[in-house]
């Protein structure tokens, strides 16, 4: 445990940024697995739509420092492309 009030503001602190990521990514979960369920049912309008949101919560957590913007990048990619394939 820590020991001195520099480190303990410290422990206060990452307690504190380990909710708001694991909120953040949480969201970003919840929102590819709507997506990749909107394109296993073949429902390209909500597709669209989730696609869209989807976008929006990566973009959300690069501002926040959850997501590497490249891995952002190749997350928003992967979901295009496989957007696209949909008829």
């Amino acid at each position: 445990m820590a020991n001195h009030f520099s480190a303990l503001k410290r422990a206060r602190q990452t307690a504190r940024r380990t909710v708001r990521n694991r909120i953040n990514r949480s969201r970003i979960r919840t929102a590819l697995r709507h997506f990749r369920e909107a394109l296993a049912k073949g429902d390209k309008p909500a597709a669209q739509q989730l696609f869209r949101e989807t976008v929006s919560a990566i973009d959300k957590a690069i501002q926040k420092g959850v997501l590497h913007a490249n891995a952002a990048a190749r997350h928003k990619s992967r979901l295009s492309a496989r957007l696209s394939t949909l008829k």
